[in-house]
């Protein structure tokens, strides 16, 4: 595992704590990331906790949280500027803790599903390689089903990091462990490992 120390806050949250091996957040009231689609407005007050990375990657981390409120959130994003993003991770919405992603490109748009997981703990990992954009899930660390594979921009650097918002209340505590942020893992799409 690597250090949570060192990451640099888009919207730093009034409550959070880094250690090497922990990051814990409280969120702030009316946070969220979102560009347009359905709801025309515009939200990039989400907080995101974001490292630099040179070219391909693969990140991964650890999320616990107990989502119970509408659009309480927690997972990971991939930044490259305020119009151009993926997150993904858990959300609450319908009664659920959902599993899913919005990749925004100027607008947002939203894929999800029922997570057959414990959606207070799971893992979330996202792969960047050649233009393309991989997303598992996992409920034990070591299975990875692919959750979206999608066109995503190439450049030189990424911002890639822990990310929870709650766009209608205030006070969800998220745990971040487990990071690890490195190379392209240039597994075959259907290696689960």
């Amino acid at each position: 595992m690597q250090s949570l120390k060192n990451g640099r806050w888009l919207n730093e949250p009034t409550k959070a704590e880094a250690s090497e091996i922990e990051l814990s957040v409280t969120t702030d009231a009316n946070t969220d990331f979102w560009r347009q689609t359905h709801y025309g407005f515009v939200r990039d007050s989400g907080h995101f906790y974001a490292f630099e990375v040179d070219g391909d990657f693969t990140a991964q981390v650890r999320v616990q949280a107990h989502f119970q409120h509408l659009y309480d959130q927690a997972g990971l994003m991939v930044r490259l500027d305020e119009r151009r993003w993926v997150k993904t991770g858990i959300e609450f919405s319908d009664g659920y803790g959902l599993l899913g992603s919005v990749l925004t490109d100027d607008t947002s748009d939203w894929a999800t599903g029922r997570y057959e997981g414990d959606p207070s703990d799971f893992w979330i990992r996202v792969t960047v390689q050649r233009g393309v954009l991989r997303i598992q899930a996992s409920g034990d660390g070591q299975t990875w089903p692919l959750v979206r594979l999608c066109p995503f921009p190439k450049m030189d650097r990424y911002l890639v990091g822990p990310m929870c918002c709650t766009p209608v209340r205030s006070g969800l505590e998220v745990k971040f462990r487990e990071w690890q942020v490195g190379p392209a893992l240039g597994k075959d799409l259907h290696d689960l490992s």
